[in-house]
């Protein structure tokens, strides 16, 4: 039987993160979960670990301070190469991503190596966002798949599944971005390797309705700059 492992990054999502958990661990579709804590300094990793006593399915990464995104997940993924997983799902743990949708991916994920929940596969599929954001995100997927030439309709999106053996023929420490460029460059760097098996599957994305976005200006700067590299990068055959 397979074996999936939910990656969640959290900093401050003490309202959310017990929520998500027991959500997640309801689902017809089994999977252990792992917390990679940056240092929440409103308990999140200690409310984590309390719910550990009655939760073997749970693990908690705690690393010292804000570290950004990118290398969260990085993080996670390794973890789950070290502990022989089949699939990793990534998502937030602030219910913007619905844990139902796991199930989907874990079925989509037989028989591809990269799932994508796509706020944008079928038009436009987001809630609660102002349409500034909104607009900025939309044509900001636009912009990447111009740049890139990437065939992917949400290139920032956060919500996905990997096949895990296929994570390993990545090379994760060569990764440079955080941030929604993170997302960009994993997708990148799964079209490039493996094109006709990665796939977008329609997602609802709803915005947090407890605690901050965790987006900033200089988040959106890397993203702008970081899709000519990558596009550079496939020029020269470095990716």
């Amino acid at each position: 039987m397979s074996r999936n492992l939910t990656i969640i990054p959290t900093y401050n999502e003490k309202e959310n993160i017990l929520l998500v958990i027991d959500k997640i661990l309801s689902l017809n579709a089994k999977t252990d979960i792992l917390i990679v804590d940056d240092g929440s300094p409103d308990g999140t990793g200690d409310l984590v670990k309390d719910r550990q006593k009655t939760t073997p399915e749970l693990h908690l990464m705690e690393r010292a301070g804000k570290q950004g995104l990118g290398t969260a997940y990085i993080a996670g993924f390794k973890y789950a190469i070290e502990h022989k997983y089949d699939t990793v799902v990534q998502m937030d743990g602030d219910f913007s991503h619905d844990p139902v949708v796991i199930e989907t991916f874990l079925k989509e994920i037989e028989t591809n190596d990269l799932i994508i929940g796509s706020r944008y596969l079928n038009g436009i599929s987001v809630v609660n966002w102002p349409l500034g954001r909104l607009m900025l995100s939309y044509f900001a997927s636009k912009y990447i798949q111009i740049i890139t030439r990437m065939p992917v309709n949400d290139g920032t999106g956060g919500f996905k599944c990997w096949r895990v053996p296929f994570l390993e023929q990545i090379q994760l420490d060569q990764v440079r971005s955080s941030g929604y460029s993170f997302q960009v460059e994993m997708n990148f760097r799964a079209w490039r390797k493996s094109p006709d098996r990665v796939k977008e599957v329609p997602i609802l994305f709803a915005d947090r309705t407890v605690g901050q976005s965790k987006m900033s200006k200089a988040i959106v700067r890397e993203a702008i700059w970081r899709v000519w590299w990558l596009r550079m990068m496939a020029i020269f055959g470095k990716i």
